[in-house]
């Protein structure tokens, strides 16, 4: 079952990995809203309050893990999953990232299903309390 009609933020600097969750989110029935930086990614979150944020940890300024602290600092986006996706697979990076409050993590290259399920997860249980 997939809880259509969403929005979805995907904060992503890679061309390629933008357009492969932009195309995979649509066809799910999902609008989308792209930011290929940090800054970009936290004005549109505020300004359009996503229903789940995808969110690279490499981007260029302020980083994914940055961007998250700062996007708790807004209680308009307290309910908002964070979903954190990076091609960082040491064990050390994945402690640091998943200790930094994100709600989930995946590595990239993203595996369909496991995204998919992850995504829809989080779209329709929200944020852990």
């Amino acid at each position: 079952m997939t809880t259509s009609g969403k929005t979805v933020l995907i904060v992503e600097d890679n061309e390629k990995n933008m357009k492969l969750a932009r195309d995979v989110l649509q066809h799910q029935g999902h609008a989308t809203l792209e930011a290929r930086t940090g800054e970009e990614g936290l004005q549109l979150a505020v300004e359009n309050r996503p229903d789940l944020i995808l969110l690279d940890i490499q981007l260029p300024g302020m980083d994914g893990i940055a961007l998250l602290q700062r996007l708790r600092e807004h209680r308009s986006l307290d309910a908002v999953p964070v979903l954190a996706v990076s091609a960082s697979v040491m064990p050390e990076d994945r402690t640091h990232i998943v200790s930094s409050g994100f709600d989930a993590y995946m590595t990239k290259p993203i595996s369909l299903k496991p995204f998919l399920a992850e995504v829809e997860r989080l779209l329709k249980e929200g944020r852990a309390p």
